[in-house]
């Protein structure tokens, strides 16, 4: 099932690709011929902005939303929906990261989050900080501030579900 953010939409969206320019990225992205974009494949393929490899538990999470048949990977179709959900997260980042750092601080992470609706202690946000920020900067690249959102999304739906977590400290 095909997995949107419900986070609001950058201002300056661009019009989708064609099929065709997808085809031919997904083409490129199949190294294997398979006709499925494994999460190793798709991880390759990714640029976070740091000429790091893009965070593998963000790439799993990612085809673990999308991949409908539980195949561990993605088809084309399911790959146009992942291609979407990337490049809507990717308007959001560069709408928050105010200084064109190519990273979040804490304090565009609390104005993007805040952005969202949530509202969360200043003590909460550092903690996010310090468990998405993997190079220790104090600071979040791309690919790890889609999985910020993800998790607390997750947890905090979970939550209102009556689910239990255990602290992340």
């Amino acid at each position: 099932m095909a997995c949107h953010s419900p986070y609001r939409a950058a201002p300056h969206i661009s019009a989708p690709p064609d099929q065709s320019f997808l085809w031919n990225i997904f083409q490129r992205v199949d190294k294997d011929r398979s006709g499925v974009i494994s999460d190793s494949e798709l991880q390759q393929a990714l640029s976070n902005g740091t000429w790091t490899p893009f965070n593998p538990v963000t790439v799993r999470s990612i085809i673990s939303m999308f991949d409908r048949e539980n195949k561990g990977g993605v088809n084309f179709n399911e790959f146009a929906g992942v291609w979407k959900y990337i490049t809507d997260w990717q308007n959001i980042f560069r709408t928050y990261d105010r200084d064109n750092s190519g990273f979040i601080d804490k304090n565009e992470l609390r104005q993007a989050l805040t952005g969202f609706g949530y509202r969360l202690s200043d003590q909460f946000y550092g903690t996010l900080i310090e468990k998405f920020d993997r190079q220790r900067k104090g600071q979040v690249a791309f690919d790890d501030f889609i999985q910020c959102c993800i998790v607390l999304q997750v947890r905090l739906w979970s939550q209102r579900k009556g689910a239990q977590w255990l602290p992340w400290r």
